[in-house]
C-alpha cells in the first residue's frame, strides 16, 4: 500500500514538473519574442529619428551641409572650415567597432584626399 502511494506521489510530482517546465518555456519564448520586439523598435526609432535630427535646432552646424551616409557614420558635415563625421545615437545606445575606428582615425588625424579622373 505504502509502495503505491509512493508510486502514485512521484507520479503526480513528475507531472506538476513536466507542466511547470511547459510553462516557464512558454514564458520564456514570449520574453524571448518581447524583448526582440523591444529591440527591433528601438533599432526603427533611431534609424527614424537620424533621418530628423539634421534638422532639428539641437543640430549645430547648417542643415544644408550635411549628406546621410548611413554606415559606418551616420553622415558627413560640409562646413566652410571643416568637415564632420556626424554620428547619432539615441537613448543608450553606443559607437559600434567600425564607428570607433572612424572616430579614432579622424582624430589622428588620418583623413586623406583622393582623386581619381577618368578619361
Amino acid at each position: 500500500m505504502f509502495e503505491l502511494i509512493f508510486i502514485a506521489v512521484i507520479i503526480v510530482l513528475v507531472i506538476t514538473l513536466v507542466i511547470i517546465l511547459k510553462f516557464f518555456f512558454s514564458m520564456k519564448a514570449d520574453y524571448d519574442s518581447l524583448r526582440f520586439s523591444k529591440q527591433s523598435q528601438s533599432v526603427k526609432y533611431g534609424q527614424l529619428t537620424e533621418q530628423w535630427l539634421p534638422f532639428s535646432k539641437n543640430f549645430p552646424f547648417n542643415s544644408q551641409n550635411f549628406r546621410f551616409i548611413g554606415k559606418p557614420v551616420d553622415g558627413v558635415c560640409f562646413e566652410d572650415d571643416k568637415i564632420v563625421f556626424v554620428e547619432f545615437k539615441t537613448n543608450k545606445s553606443q559607437l559600434s567597432e567600425s564607428q570607433k575606428k572612424v572616430k579614432e582615425l579622424a582624430k589622428n588625424k588620418k583623413v586623406e584626399w583622393f582623386e581619381l579622373r577618368v578619361e
